[in-house]
């Protein structure tokens, strides 16, 4: 377990999936979690209950990203509650599949908002606000290397998530705040399964040359590990955590 006991994690979409998952991992390393949820709150609670019987410290805060003022009043409640912001884990994010021929503007601009502007504004207060030795970890994916037909929005999004990943690492300079990417692959969430027969998933796990499916937990460690002092010297980076797929 690192000892992390006076820092201040904040992870959006955290309520279920990976984000779930990194605010466990988070916790049980000793930061005290904000569990942002955009929609149902009683999975958000329940997460927050969870930690709390193990021994770790959360809270639970509603907020659409893609919402300026409601990011700015995020950043707000945890300097109320816990003093500052450490950690930002920019985990939110959707995905809606369809080729560039035939993605409407509600497809285009809804992943738009969630995916990239919702990134844009927490990293933009992140970068005003977080406490000086912080971490930034953003989520990308491995469908940036990957390129497979359909994923032309989805996929767009995610290389614009690298390159802000590569620009605010250079704009922080001097306050020793690292700023990196996670690109995972295949992994086995709700997001992920969801829509897709059996063979399609069976097919995806086969891809990778450890042929199985990413599991929450190992994302969550990649986290981790960004966040810990193991990985202080790991900045500007976009780690592609998928068994090798690409």
């Amino acid at each position: 377990m690192t000892n992390q006991s006076n820092k201040v994690a904040i992870v959006t979409g955290a309520s279920g999936g990976i984000g779930a998952a990194v605010s466990q991992r988070l916790a049980k390393d000793g930061f005290t979690v904000i569990v942002n949820y955009a929609g149902k709150v009683e999975p958000a609670q329940a997460l927050v209950r969870e930690i709390e019987a193990a021994g770790g410290k959360a809270l639970a805060h509603q907020a659409d990203i893609g919402d300026a003022e409601a990011v700015r009043k995020m950043f707000d409640a945890a300097e109320t509650a816990f003093g500052g912001v450490d950690v930002l884990i920019n985990n939110a994010g959707i995905m809606m599949l369809a080729p560039i021929a035939d993605s409407d503007d509600a497809l285009f601009d809804r992943q738009i908002n969630v995916n990239l502007k919702g990134t844009f504004n927490t990293l933009r207060e992140a970068a005003r606000r977080l406490r000086d030795g912080g971490r930034i970890v953003n989520f990308s994916s491995s469908v940036t290397g990957l390129l497979q037909p359909g994923y032309g929005v989805y996929a767009a999004t995610k290389a614009a998530v690298e390159a802000m990943t590569s620009i605010l690492t250079k704009e922080l300079r001097g306050r020793a705040i690292t700023v990196n990417s996670i690109a995972p692959g295949p992994t086995a969430t709700k997001l992920f399964l969801d829509g897709k027969p059996r063979e399609v998933i069976d097919r995806l796990a086969k891809l990778a040359p450890l042929e199985r499916l990413g599991q929450p937990e190992d994302i969550a460690a990649v986290v981790a590990f960004l966040v810990g002092p193991d990985g202080a010297w790991i900045n500007g980076q976009t780690l592609r955590a998928n068994g090798g797929i690409i």
